[in-house]
C-alpha cells in the first residue's frame, strides 16, 4: 500500500525546511474554487486573425458630425471606415494597431476569431462550462418548481 507522499506524488519536508505557504494557499483556494473567482484562469486575448481584420467592411462615411471611438476625432464626409461586425465604425489608423494586439472591439468587447488555437479552445471551453450551468440550473428548476 502506497503511503501518503507516494500517492500524493511529494516528498516530505526534510530537517530544517518549512513549507511554503504560499503554494498552499493556492492548492486551498484552486480546491474550493476560489481560484476562478480571483480570475487568474483568465487568459488575456490574443490579436485578432489577419483573415477576420481583412474581411471587414470598409464602407464610407456619409454624414458629418461622428466620431472615431479611438482617437475621438470627427469623421469627415466621404472617408473609407472600418466597421466591426458590431457596426461601430473606426478611422483605419485607429482600429488597425487596436486589433493587432487584441481581438476585441474597444466600445463593446465583441471579439474577432483569432490564429491562437490555443485561445479559442480556451473559449470554447468556457462557453461550454456556461451551458453546463445553464442546463444544470434547468434541471433544477424543473425538479423543484
Amino acid at each position: 500500500m502506497a503511503d501518503y507522499f507516494q500517492e500524493m506524488n511529494c516528498t516530505p519536508l526534510g530537517d530544517g525546511e518549512t513549507p511554503n505557504f504560499l503554494l498552499q494557499m493556492a492548492r486551498l483556494l484552486q480546491d474550493f474554487g476560489m481560484w476562478e473567482e480571483l480570475g487568474t484562469n483568465k487568459k488575456l486575448p490574443p490579436p485578432a486573425s489577419k483573415k477576420a481584420v481583412e474581411d471587414l467592411k470598409v464602407s464610407t462615411v456619409q454624414r458629418e458630425g461622428d466620431q472615431c471611438p479611438v482617437c475621438l476625432k470627427n469623421f469627415d464626409k466621404g472617408e473609407q471606415v472600418k466597421e466591426m461586425p458590431c457596426q461601430h465604425s473606426f478611422h483605419l489608423g485607429c482600429i488597425l494597431p487596436w486589433l493587432q494586439k487584441t481581438n476585441s472591439c474597444p466600445l463593446c468587447r465583441h471579439e474577432l476569431p483569432t490564429d491562437d488555437e490555443e485561445y479559442e479552445n480556451y473559449k470554447k471551453e468556457q462557453k461550454r462550462a456556461k451551458q453546463r450551468e445553464e442546463d444544470i440550473r434547468n434541471l433544477h428548476d424543473s425538479m423543484f418548481s
